[in-house]
C-alpha cells in the first residue's frame, strides 16, 4: 500500500483526493456508501500490477475530497462532472470504470452522458435503473417497503446523523459492513441505527486496521457528504428528464451476490435476466452472480473481482 501514490485534484470547483498507482491504460473506480478510495485498495494492487493505471478518488462528500453541506451539490451531473473534471486535469481521454454501490450509480450516468469517455464498464452490485418518468427512486422505495426502509430514513438532513452520533464510529462502520444482504434494510426511528446489533466478530475479508481507517475518515468527515447522495436522488431524477428512454451504449460486464440488498429487491432478478436490463444496455456483455456473497463484493471477494475486471477490461485494449 505504501506503493499507493495521494495527490489532491482541483476539480468542478472543489478540491479532491485521489489514490493512484501503476502505469498504462486508466481504470477509474467509483466507491459507494459508506466507504473510500480504500475499498479498492486489492483492485489497486491487483491491476497496476498487470499493467494498467489504477486512480481511485474519495468522492464529493467523503474522505479527503471537499464536501459541500447542500445537498442540491450532490447530483449526478455534479459527481460525473467531478469526474470528468478529474480526467481533464490529469490529460486523460477515455477510461475503463469501475464501480460500486452509488458509485456503480454513477458509473452508469456517467456512461449515459458522456460515453465518448468510456471504453468499458465493470458495475459491481447495482444495475442500471432506467428512468421511471412516473415515480422517482426514493418513492419507489417507499412504496414497496415503507417510511423505515433506510434509503427513506437517509432522506432528511440532520436526522439520522444525530442517531449515527449515539455510537462510536468505528463500532457504525463495522454495523454497516454486516448490513445490507438479502433482507430489506428497515430500520424504524425508536430503534435507529444506534439499536442495530454489533457484529461479534469481523468477517474475514475486513480487519481491525481497516476499520479504523474508515472511522479515522468519517470521525473527520462525518457521514453527511455519504447521505447527501440519497437525498439528491430526487433532483437528478427531475433533472435527467430529457434522458428518459435513452439506453446506454458502452461494453459493460455486472457483477452481483446472490444475497445482495439490491438484487433481492422485488423484480430486480427478473429485470437483470429476462431481457430488461439488456435492452437498457444493448452492449451488456456479461453477468455474473457470485454465491453467497453480499453486498461489499470488492472487498469480499476481491481475487475474484479483480479477476474478473481483469478479464473483461482486457478485451478492449
Amino acid at each position: 500500500m505504501e506503493k499507493v501514490e495521494h495527490t489532491v485534484v482541483p476539480t468542478n470547483g472543489i478540491n479532491m483526493h485521489v489514490a493512484s498507482i501503476g502505469a498504462g491504460p486508466v481504470i477509474l473506480f467509483v466507491h459507494g456508501f459508506p466507504e473510500l478510495w480504500y475499498s479498492w485498495r486489492h483492485q489497486l494492487l491487483y491491476l497496476s500490477s498487470l499493467g494498467y493505471r489504477c486512480i481511485a478518488p474519495d468522492l464529493r462528500g467523503y474522505g479527503d475530497t471537499d464536501a459541500p453541506p447542500s445537498p442540491a451539490l450532490y447530483t449526478a451531473f455534479h459527481i460525473v462532472g467531478d469526474l470528468v473534471g478529474l480526467l481533464d486535469h490529469l490529460g486523460i481521454d477515455r477510461v475503463f470504470l469501475v464501480g460500486h454501490d452509488w458509485g456503480a450509480m454513477m458509473v452508469w450516468y456517467f456512461s449515459w452522458f458522456r460515453p465518448d469517455r468510456v471504453k468499458a464498464v465493470v458495475n459491481l452490485c447495482v444495475p442500471f435503473f432506467p428512468r421511471n418518468p412516473a415515480i422517482n427512486l426514493g418513492d419507489g422505495f417507499r412504496a414497496l417497503f415503507g417510511d423505515d426502509y433506510y434509503f427513506c430514513r437517509f432522506q432528511e438532513p440532520g436526522e439520522v446523523e444525530k442517531d449515527f452520533a449515539c455510537v462510536d464510529t468505528a463500532i457504525l462502520v463495522k454495523k454497516f459492513f454486516s448490513l445490507f444482504g438479502p433482507i430489506p434494510l428497515c430500520v424504524p426511528k425508536e430503534v435507529g441505527f444506534r439499536g442495530l446489533q454489533t457484529p461479534d466478530t469481523l468477517p474475514c475479508w475486513l480487519s481491525e486496521e481497516d476499520i479504523n481507517y474508515y472511522a479515522s475518515k468519517f470521525s473527520q468527515k462525518g457521514f453527511t457528504g455519504g447521505l447527501n447522495y440519497y437525498r439528491a436522488s430526487t433532483l437528478s431524477w427531475e433533472l435527467t428528464a430529457p434522458w428518459t428512454g435513452l439506453q446506454i451504449k458502452v461494453p459493460a460486464k455486472f457483477i452481483v451476490g446472490d444475497k445482495d440488498i439490491i438484487y433481492n429487491i422485488p423484480g430486480i432478478k427478473e429485470y437483470v435476466h429476462n431481457g430488461g436490463f439488456k435492452k437498457d444496455v444493448p452492449y451488456l456483455q456479461d453477468v455474473v452472480v457470485m454465491e453467497g456473497v453480499a453486498h461489499f463484493i470488492n472487498q469480499a471477494k476481491a481475487e475474484e473481482i479483480s479477476a474478473h475486471i481483469y478479464e473483461f477490461i482486457n478485451k478492449f485494449i
